[in-house]
């Protein structure tokens, strides 16, 4: 019991940090995140498919299917992206293909082919980021936190 509600209060400050994170994000940081989320949908298969938890294993690619059919896909402009974006829209049909595939087969070698092309996806536009974002960067500190501070004693 207790357990459960833990989970509860872990999940709904990991929905909140992603909520913020969506708000803040460019257009392009975005897209990141979708691939972000393609690519951990398809983790949590594979380990789901490792322990025979069937039901899970089919909602973990039921999400990856949902990312990049009504996220990545659905954000291509065919007109304006030209034949990159139509080669990225026959791409995204045939990761998603294979997602549905490897759910009936029980396939990990499918589900590690599409992780590795949106890994290789989510590289590639990351390195035509039109501005540089620096994730998760811890301030630069001059002095170091965990060191002891010389007391400020007043003299009379």
């Amino acid at each position: 019991m207790f357990g459960s509600s833990q989970a509860r209060g872990a999940n709904a400050y990991a929905k909140v940090g992603i909520e913020t994170g969506v708000v803040a994000a460019s257009p392009h940081k975005l897209i990141v995140m979708l691939f972000d989320g393609a690519i951990v949908a398809i983790s949590n298969a594979v380990h789901h498919l490792g322990t025979g938890e069937v039901a899970s294993k089919g909602q973990a690619i039921s999400k990856a299917i949902a990312i990049i059919e009504n996220g990545l896909r659905a954000s291509l402009d065919k007109k304006a992206g030209g034949e990159i974006a139509v080669s990225l829209d026959s791409l995204y049909e045939y990761m998603t293909s294979r997602l549905l595939q490897a759910n009936l087969e029980n396939s990990v070698v499918m589900l590690t082919e599409v992780q590795n092309l949106l890994r290789d996806l989510k590289t590639s536009w990351e390195a035509i980021s039109p501005t540089k974002e620096v994730v998760n960067e811890a301030p630069k500190l001059s002095i170091d936190p965990l060191s002891p501070r010389p007391a400020n004693f007043v003299e009379a």
